[in-house]
């Protein structure tokens, strides 16, 4: 692998900046019959939360003119049957794993990272755009206080490096990244997807069971390049840019924005040999313009 595609991501050493985004990869092993797991940068694992979850109900998916809105409720089996059965394996892929945890209370958070810090793995995701069901249901990540305060709780207990999930529905983004930073964070991952809604002419009802679902894929990434952008400016850990990424141009105006680092997801959908091809066409535009990585990060903030 060429050396020019390495990047430093607080001290995980990256062979390149591109990381499979929580939720559109699984544990890794879905992919293996495309390509080998071990040309990324890493894997961000499917959202673990400390109990199993089922997921929502009705559907889940739903196509349009440019991504895809997803309502699954973060089915998964549940922290303890990870690290049994999951995290072994994810750790065989010969990549960088990131674990992406959730929780509906700080006690729930906490619980799991005391969990997770007797296995082997290189950082957490914070997924803080869960409901804080103790506060009414409102995502821990909306406002600074209660986002500071999981993040606060979380970096007590853990021996991991912690990146945080931002929500782009929060008002004070810029503010909430660096509440998060102030309590420890490692950095951040941002953006989340952004709440849309579908209506089914046909039937005459609404797609999804809770009305509202996120939004993800190239439709959302001007919105998240500005975030990313935004939110660079104004705190000096590291950030993984996402949202819509589906060539190494995307990559490379991420970087710029800001990001050290990006995570493709939906793109995994649409083209399930695509961070591959990605990654081959980074490595030779590097090669023809004679630069690295390095050489784009930040480069406009």
């Amino acid at each position: 692998m060429d050396t020019r595609l390495k990047t430093d991501l607080a001290g995980i050493e990256l062979k390149n900046p591109i990381i499979m985004a929580s939720g559109t990869y699984g544990f890794g092993e879905e992919f293996k019959n495309y390509y080998s797991p071990e040309i990324l940068g890493g894997i961000s694992s499917k959202g673990i939360t400390r109990f199993p979850k089922p997921g929502n109900t009705g559907i889940r998916i739903w196509e349009t003119p440019s991504g895809i809105l997803n309502s699954i409720g973060l089915e998964n089996p549940g922290v303890e049957e990870f690290v049994k059965e999951k995290l072994h394996d994810m750790n065989e892929l010969g990549t960088k794993v990131f674990v992406n945890l959730g929780g509906n209370t700080v006690e729930e958070y906490v619980e799991s990272v005391e969990i997770l810090n007797d296995y082997d793995f290189d950082a957490i995701e914070l997924n803080i755009s869960c409901p804080n069901v103790k506060e009414g249901g409102m995502a821990f990540g909306m406002e600074k206080d209660s986002a500071a305060n999981v993040v606060k709780k979380v970096m007590a207990k853990t021996n991991k490096k912690v990146f945080v999930k931002l929500s782009p529905n929060a008002g004070d983004l810029v503010g909430i990244a660096k509440a998060v930073e102030a309590e420890g964070a490692t950095g951040i991952s941002l953006i989340n997807t952004i709440l849309g809604m579908a209506i089914d002419v046909d039937r005459e009802e609404v797609v999804f069971d809770n009305t509202y679902a996120g939004l993800s894929g190239p439709a959302v990434k001007p919105i998240a390049l500005r975030m990313v952008n935004q939110v660079a400016k104004n705190v000096n850990i590291p950030i993984i840019g996402m949202g819509g990424i589906t060539n190494y141009r995307d990559v490379l105006e991420f970087l710029m924005a800001g990001a050290t680092a990006v995570q493709v997801g939906t793109y995994n959908f649409m083209n399930p040999e695509g961070p591959k091809e990605i990654i081959e066409d980074l490595e030779k535009f590097l090669e023809s313009k004679n630069k690295t990585v390095a050489d784009y990060v930040k480069k406009l903030v």
